[in-house]
């Protein structure tokens, strides 16, 4: 099973964790790492992912996400697919999705992946048929539940 995890998603670890929410997100995100690096499920990473964490100012945090997506991604969808990914996300962001997040949406797809994760509640509201969107618990609790 493929997957795909969004800025917003690797970088909930550094959220402030004193709310529920935040916390249980952090903890299944943190569980779906676990098990990527086991090889259970495949992860996705794009161009657009590399860009957006090398515009991270902390950088501790920058450094930790991009060796993480660097040792455990299994398919990478590259700037070569640029124009391919950003004709797509053009379509998403017709529902008003914003660019960076379409092109991450537009990545994920491109890819077959079977999982959008997101900690985004506002993206999260984008539907397709194409791509299950979902929170790291909302994706935990379906894992578990099969």
């Amino acid at each position: 099973m493929k997957i795909y995890l969004d800025n917003c998603c690797y970088n909930r670890p550094y959220d402030d964790q004193s709310y529920l929410m935040i916390a249980l997100e952090t903890r299944s995100k943190l569980y779906i790492q676990e098990l990527i690096k086991h090889k259970k499920y495949e992860l996705v990473s794009s161009y657009m992912l590399r860009y957006e964490c090398s515009q991270n100012p902390f950088e501790m945090r920058k450094e930790t996400i991009m060796q993480y997506i660097q040792e455990n991604t299994s398919l990478y969808v590259g700037i070569e697919r640029k124009e391919e990914i950003e004709k797509k996300a053009n379509e998403i962001m017709q529902t008003g999705v914003k660019f960076k997040d379409a092109c991450h949406v537009a990545s994920a797809i491109y890819a077959r992946c079977d999982y959008f994760i997101s900690t985004d509640k506002r993206l999260l509201k984008y539907k397709t048929d194409e791509i299950k969107m979902v929170t790291p618990i909302e994706f935990v609790s379906e894992m578990e539940s099969e």
